[in-house]
């Protein structure tokens, strides 16, 4: 023992030390040295080393135990992969606590794996349970395949499930390919305000802001701002005032609807992509930045987390992989929304609501388009006027009186992506705002208008439902990760 504590002094001279201020015992100073003198390393590196022979240091979780006579094997997970790094041990380094489930801290070697299923393993030379984990009160089975609804019950837990993991590893990787799309074509980030006054779709779906427990009725404002505030739909309007200095902007993050609904497709906070773009009279300029958003972002998901990928495409959504295949090989429909219509009203289909020039498109109208294009992704383009808010810039068309804006619908969601062209002529816009009432509310947007003002445009994107159309999952609550929608408990 001598001669071996004296080769790692030469190498590592501080290992020798113990910071403790008592004297330990040599089992904790040999826990002590094999943690200095062992790199500490994410189980994805590990996975892909391919040395071996190194001493490492590896934290997380027990996926797996399997004691056998003279040797333990446990799989462990750190989050950094799906797959999970083999570890083999003595069979004296068992203990009741190591359980599935459990945190771990193991330091040991790196070997070459037997195994064809990886490269490498973990030969244990000290095993530390850092949080026990009682395995028959522990929601989640070691053997079993839970179902998403299943797993829904526990969203403080399913981030230790391998679909939830591997579903928030990929929504990392599309915000990064996301930002990188951005970045690369020489958008400006605009971190847009999550209070604010306005409703910029006009539904009336919000959640109002005061301070708890303000309730002075002597106040003669009553409101912490001068307003009454909101939490906020859209960051649109926000950035259509940095499109008044900045020729790209774009925003990414959380907006909020108070709409009455537990159904799969919504939630009352969730992310949305929102751009603008300033000298532009062209939808098509718009459609052109949806359609390479989508496909760049996809292609970086598809490349980065294949792995990932693949759980959703061979056990969740089988065969959903073609679908993404050709969306991103094939370019993207366009059609008016008075074709659209006119395919509605041809079709033998019996929709539970009927179509009319004028209505609205619903969800059962949206996905039946796709089908019709082929299951590609369509934009419907130039919408009735009436049916758009006060910024959509008009067409001035008739018989039809239609608006400059756009949807983009995908296979299995509907609608993905919401634009238009902004009324930039102050007059249009004045007596837009007029006749809804709006022009004192909205006077700063007004002014934006008389102050070099251009043409421009914009879109958002529901990053949930990217993630549902990219996956090919139905439920838009298993694609965030804490799901708000209506009489949810909150964490």
């Amino acid at each position: 023992m001598m001669s071996f504590t004296l080769q790692w002094s030469a190498a590592f001279p501080s290992a020798l030390f113990c910071r403790c201020s008592s004297r330990c015992s040599s089992k904790s100073f040999q826990r002590h040295c094999n943690r200095t003198l062992s790199e500490k390393v994410r189980v994805s590196d590990a996975l892909s080393s391919k040395e071996t022979g190194s001493n490492v240091r590896i934290q997380g979780w027990v996926r797996s135990v399997r004691p056998q006579k003279d040797n333990l094997f446990l799989h462990v997970n750190d989050g950094s992969s799906l797959q999970s790094l083999q570890v083999v041990a003595s069979s004296h380094l068992n203990t009741r606590d190591l359980t599935f489930g459990c945190a771990v801290d193991i330091t040991g070697t790196l070997e070459k794996s037997p195994s064809k299923r990886q490269n490498v393993e973990l030969r244990a030379r000290h095993i530390e349970v850092v949080g026990e984990c009682n395995p028959v009160d522990f929601p989640f089975k070691i053997k079993e395949r839970h179902s998403l609804e299943y797993v829904r019950q526990f969203p403080h837990l399913r981030c230790r499930t391998n679909a939830f993991s591997s579903l928030l590893r990929i929504r990392s990787e599309a915000t990064t390919a996301i930002q990188s799309f951005f970045r690369d074509n020489g958008y400006v980030q605009i971190h847009t305000p999550v209070i604010t006054s306005n409703d910029c779709e006009g539904a009336g779906e919000l959640f109002q802001v005061e301070p708890a427990g303000h309730n002075d009725s002597d106040d003669p404002n009553p409101h912490f701002f001068s307003v009454p505030a909101y939490l906020t739909v859209s960051g649109q309007l926000h950035l259509e005032v940095m499109a008044g200095a900045f020729s790209a902007v774009y925003t990414f993050g959380p907006t909020f609807r108070a709409e009455n609904s537990q159904s799969r497709r919504h939630l009352a906070e969730f992310y949305m992509v929102e751009a603008e773009i300033a000298f532009t009279e062209s939808l098509d300029d718009l459609m052109k930045v949806m359609e390479g958003l989508f496909k760049a972002a996809t292609e970086h998901v598809l490349s980065s987390c294949a792995e990932d990928v693949e759980l959703f495409h061979k056990y969740i959504a089988p065969g959903h992989r073609d679908q993404v295949d050709l969306m991103l090989k094939r370019k993207f429909y366009v059609i008016s929304y008075t074709e659209a219509i006119d395919i509605l009203k041809s079709s033998s289909q019996n929709f539970t609501i009927s179509t009319e020039w004028g209505c609205d498109l619903q969800t059962e109208h949206e996905k039946f388009l796709v089908k019709h294009c082929g299951n590609v992704p369509v934009f419907v383009i130039n919408y009735p006027y009436e049916l758009k808010p006060f910024y959509a810039r008009d067409n001035q068309d008739q018989p039809n009186h239609t608006a400059a804006a756009v949807d983009l619908l995908v296979p299995g969601v509907g609608e993905l992506c919401g634009g238009s062209l902004r009324e930039e002529r102050l007059e249009l816009l004045s007596q837009r705002l007029a006749q809804a009432g709006l022009e004192d509310t909205y006077a700063w947007y007004l002014q934006l208008r008389e102050f070099g003002s251009v043409p421009h445009g914009g879109f958002g994107m529901g990053f949930e439902r990217y993630l549902q159309c990219i996956l090919g999952l139905h439920n838009i609550k298993d694609v965030i990760p804490f799901a708000r929608f209506s009489h949810s408990c909150l964490l």
